[in-house]
Order: structure tokens, then C-alpha cells, then sequence
């Protein structure tokens, strides 16, 4: 009769464990799942004092005679009896309710969701993708005055967090740009990441009459003319500057995406 109640035990341990990790996945209530998670857990705390207590009873006896090699390594010999389940079928059993219990609380690594590495390397920008404002629409050369500023996201992702950018509009006699980067501000329009490089607060703030970007968090400053370079604060590098173009109907689109990563440094970030 134990025999039977230990390995019930471990199936009914084993069952809920996979109803744990279908609940987990299915979103389930969190009472359903502490509730099958106790379930799995006295089903093998159970099956094992159950069979701990077997392990006293019985007799082994062993009378003198002739050496013989057993056919059986795990028999105890001729004339002995023992009580409680098979150690195959006990082992077999705890192992496989304790792997279905293993699987179930792997299972919250599903919520981690995908690496952030790859969502700071990556914006929605690509080459050809119009810029548009907070309502969707698309902007074009002459939407802004020197010394205008927006914010702005690639079209069909507006409200995009980790893509969303300042355009500005500066002198274009007074820019100072990086090599490479002499057409990437058509008619003085230039975008920078809104993210800043320092803690990944929304950069908001234009300062028009010294031309320089500053973040409200903790007061870092960008200088707009000369790459968005940091000249005060804590901020380590300059925000990431987007590629954009104008098109043959004045409409303000991107060239491709940051060539850096945006935001704050990560781990095994190479810029």
C-alpha cells in the first residue's frame, strides 16, 4: 500500500508541475500557480519520507555457506526480504518528477523577453523612412526656423521610445561636421538620438542661443554644431547622430539607421 502512495506521490508531483508551467505560459493566475507549485513540491517532500521510513523495515538475513557470485548486484542474497518499492522504479520515479518540476520554474525565463542588447544596437530607423512628427504627420524642409526644434520618429512607429530623435534646425554656416557626416543636415536640419548617453533620459531641452542640447536628468549638455558632443555633465560620449536626406519633394527622410548604439553604455558595447 506505501509502495503505491510513493509513487502516486511523485505522479501527481510531476503532474503539477507541468500544469505549473502551462499556467505560467498561459498567463494564469498567480493563486493557480502557487497552488500547483506547493502541489509538485509536497508530492516529492511526501514521497520522500514516505520512503525514508521504509528503509528500517523488513529483514535481511544472510545464512554462512558457499561464496557465490549474485546474479543480482542489488539483491541482498538468498533467504533476505525487504519492504517499500523497487530503488529502479523509486529513483526513476523521483527523477522524473523532479525534472518536471526543473522545467516549470525554468519556465520564467520566457518573461525576460529578448536581449536589450540587441534593442539598443537597433533603432526602427532604416534607410528610405520618412520622418514624422508626434501625430504621424511627415516633415518637410521648412517646417522649422533656425532654432526650431521637434521631436520626431520614423514613420509608421511613432511613440517609439527607444527611436525617437530631436531634429533641429542651425545655421548650416556654423556646423562643424564630423568627417563623412558633411550631407547628413540638409538646409542646416539635423536629428540627434533623444536618448542620452549618460542614464537614458529623454533629451529635451534646446538651448538656441548657445546651440547646445541639454538633458534634464542630470544636467548634461550637448554642443549641436560640433556632433552633439558633451561639454558639461556626466554624459560619456555624444548623442548618435541620424542620417537624413531631403527628397525631391522636400520631405525629410533617413538614410539608415544610428551608426552607433544609442542610449547609455551596456556590456561588450564596442563605441
Amino acid at each position: 500500500m506505501r509502495d503505491r502512495a510513493i509513487i502516486i506521490s511523485l505522479l501527481a508531483s510531476a503532474a503539477a508541475s507541468v500544469g505549473l508551467a502551462i499556467a505560467f505560459l498561459a498567463e494564469g493566475g498567480l493563486a493557480a500557480q502557487g497552488i500547483l507549485l506547493a502541489i509538485a513540491l509536497a508530492g516529492i517532500g511526501t514521497a520522500l519520507v514516505m520512503w525514508a521510513h521504509t528503509l528500517g523495515e523488513g529483514e535481511v538475513a544472510e545464512p554462512r555457506g558457499e561464496l557465490a557470485t549474485p546474479t543480482d548486484p542489488e539483491s541482498p542474497g538468498p533467504g533476505a526480504t525487504l519492504s517499500g518499492p523497487s530503488r529502479r522504479s523509486f529513483v526513476g520515479s523521483l527523477l522524473g518528477a523532479i525534472g518536471a518540476l526543473a522545467v516549470a520554474l525554468l519556465s520564467p525565463i520566457k518573461s525576460l523577453g529578448r536581449s536589450p542588447e540587441s534593442a539598443l544596437r537597433h533603432t526602427k530607423w532604416a534607410a528610405g523612412i520618412p520622418l514624422v512628427d508626434a501625430d504621424g504627420h511627415r516633415i518637410f524642409l521648412g517646417a522649422l526656423e533656425i532654432g526650431g526644434v521637434a521631436t520626431v520618429f520614423p514613420e509608421g512607429y511613432t511613440g517609439d521610445a527607444v527611436s525617437q530623435a530631436l531634429l533641429l534646425r542651425v545655421d548650416p554656416k556654423r556646423l562643424q561636421p564630423l568627417p563623412g557626416r558633411e550631407d547628413w543636415s540638409p538646409d542646416g536640419y539635423i536629428v540627434f538620438s533623444k536618448v542620452c548617453t549618460h542614464a537614458g533620459c529623454p533629451v529635451g531641452l534646446f538651448e538656441n542661443t548657445r546651440d547646445q542640447l541639454l538633458c534634464p536628468c542630470h544636467q548634461s549638455t550637448f554642443n549641436v554644431l560640433a556632433g552633439a558632443k558633451p561639454v558639461f555633465g556626466p554624459a560619456p560620449r555624444p548623442l548618435p547622430q541620424l542620417p537624413i536626406t531631403a527628397t525631391t519633394d522636400g520631405a525629410l527622410v533617413a538614410l539608415g539607421d544610428f551608426p552607433e548604439p544609442i542610449g547609455p553604455g551596456f556590456w561588450n558595447r564596442d563605441t
